[in-house]
């Protein structure tokens, strides 16, 4: 690895150095357009918060950094955190890629985002709890009808069944970026099964542990509490009348690209791990077996999606879930966590509405702000977009992981009108967006710090109170000149700090 200097990759407006300009092919808008630098104004100056990490990321020895690197690499490795990269001939698990220059936040900064992201959490399960139950937004027209009960991840099922605390989604995952403007805006809500904190909680674990002096000169919010957290708010979450319930983690089995995290969990929140047959279901009480017999399960934190949670009630194909469950949540014996049909509110045909949401459960402005969209079941939308297609973001309503969707600044012409065709011929199952120009952090890469888009994912916990951790799950889009920052497609992470003063 080669530092280049004292941060003379970037250019003083922000651009990025000969690294990221030296390729051919499609330029895209981040290429281009002013991008916001978490680290660095505009003069190249390292922002205050960042005072500290930079003066000791100067203060150590190319060689100490590149130790430090290898022994996070070692570690994680030892530790088994992986992730699967879909598409890829030659083995689809690999290491999850952890880069050492965190994300810092100032408190101040944090304080606002933290009011926004339990603002949204509180108006969604509120949404949630309407549309399955009086659906007074849909009958008030400030969400399309047709728009919820025809969604197919509406569950009927769930209409008229009463949740406990009246909380469908315990645990949030809110996709947050900040534009060129240094707003910050949402970009997806995350509501069925949000996954990452484990990441979040082994990257500080490794920080920690790779620069402990900067741990001890400044204040930086702890997330160890996670596990604590969660459980807690899975605990409040049992049927009315249990004192000390059992609470489990529900996984599809080692073979999800997710097991290290539902395991990691488990774990640490000293609670069991179990498999769809693990569990039974005995007058619509849910047992897991042990070798001590059946021992009562009162709350399930589940890792699998609705379709396959009972296939007695959904895929009767279905071979990870537990029959007759469902029958055990109707009948109030057990809490699932997220609730089925949590998926209708996350949906990307959903979220333009969220800010009327807020207005309408909450009387309140929202405090953080909708990427404008653009929803193609609209004519004037659909006309437009096909005319910008090489400019915006489109996406399918259903999608997720960075599939199914076109990066126009990034997309060859054919690229571009195969996927004109695809939304001709279906186009309420898309959305557009603006191509936003994510801001940037430093990142490790093989010739030495370049920027790199990042997002970032809070989790947010609902049980008695909502309570948003500290920072969360910051990604980065290790590729060069990429916008797409899951792990499933080459993405790795970063610790996030929130600076307490």
């Amino acid at each position: 690895m080669i530092r280049t200097g004292r941060w003379d990759w970037m250019t003083a407006d922000g651009t990025m150095g000969k690294e990221d300009t030296a390729k051919t092919g499609a330029t895209t808008t981040a290429d281009t357009a002013a991008r916001f630098d978490e680290m660095h104004d505009g003069s190249g100056a390292a922002r205050p918060h960042y005072h500290a990490f930079e003066d000791w990321l100067h203060s150590v020895p190319d060689q100490a950094l590149q130790a430090k690197r290898r022994e996070a690499e070692i570690a994680f490795h030892r530790v088994g955190i992986t992730f699967s990269v879909y598409g890829e001939a030659a083995g689809n698990e690999r290491l999850i890629p952890f880069d050492m220059v965190p994300r810092i936040v100032p408190a101040a900064e944090w304080r606002m985002l933290e009011a926004g992201l339990r603002q949204r959490v509180h108006a969604l399960n509120l949404f949630l709890g309407d549309v399955y139950g009086e659906q007074r937004i849909l009958h008030d027209g400030r969400v399309p009808a047709d728009l919820v009960l025809d969604n197919h991840e509406f569950r009927g099922e769930m209409r008229d069944l009463r949740v406990p605390g009246d909380i469908y989604s315990h645990i949030s995952g809110i996709d947050l970026v900040r534009a060129g403007d240094g707003e910050y805006y949402v970009l997806e809500d995350n509501l069925r099964v949000p996954s990452g904190v484990s990441y979040m909680l082994e990257n500080r674990r490794m920080m920690a542990r790779l620069m402990p002096e900067l741990f001890a000169r400044q204040q930086i919010a702890p997330v160890e509490h996670y596990p604590d957290a969660l459980l807690r708010a899975l605990r409040e979450a049992a049927p009315e009348g249990i004192d000390d319930p059992v609470v489990a983690v529900l996984t599809p089995g080692s073979a999800n690209s997710a097991y290290f995290e539902h395991a990691f969990l488990a774990q640490q929140m000293g609670v069991e791990l179990v498999e769809g047959a693990d569990l039974f279901v005995r007058d619509d009480t849910v047992y897991a077996r042990t070798t001590r017999g059946p021992q009562r399960v009162h709350v399930i934190y589940r890792r699998i999606n609705d379709d396959y949670l009972d296939p007695n009630v959904f895929r009767p194909e279905s071979v990870l879930g537990v029959p007759g469950l469902f029958s055990a949540y109707r009948a109030g014996r057990v809490t699932l966590a997220n609730a089925p049909g949590t998926g209708v509110a996350d949906d990307k045909s959903v979220y333009p509405y969220v800010p009327d949401m807020i207005r309408f459960y909450l009387s309140e402005e929202p405090i953080l702000h909708n990427v404008p969209t653009y929803q193609l079941r609209r004519q004037d939308d659909l006309r437009y977009t096909l005319d910008h297609l090489h400019e915006l973001v489109v996406k399918e309503v259903h999608g997720a992981g960075g599939y199914g969707m076109l990066v126009g600044p990034a997309s060859t012409k054919a690229e571009i009108e195969d996927f004109r065709q695809r939304i001709l011929a279906a186009p309420a199952n898309y959305i557009a967006q603006p191509t936003l120009s994510l801001s940037t952090c430093p990142t490790f890469v093989d010739s030495g710090l370049a920027p790199r888009h990042i997002d970032l994912r809070p989790y947010v916990l609902s049980g008695k109170r909502i309570v948003a951790m500290p920072g969360g799950l910051t990604r980065v889009a290790l590729r060069e000149g990429s916008l797409v920052v899951n792990s499933s497609q080459g993405g790795g992470t970063k610790d996030t700090w929130v600076l307490e003063a």
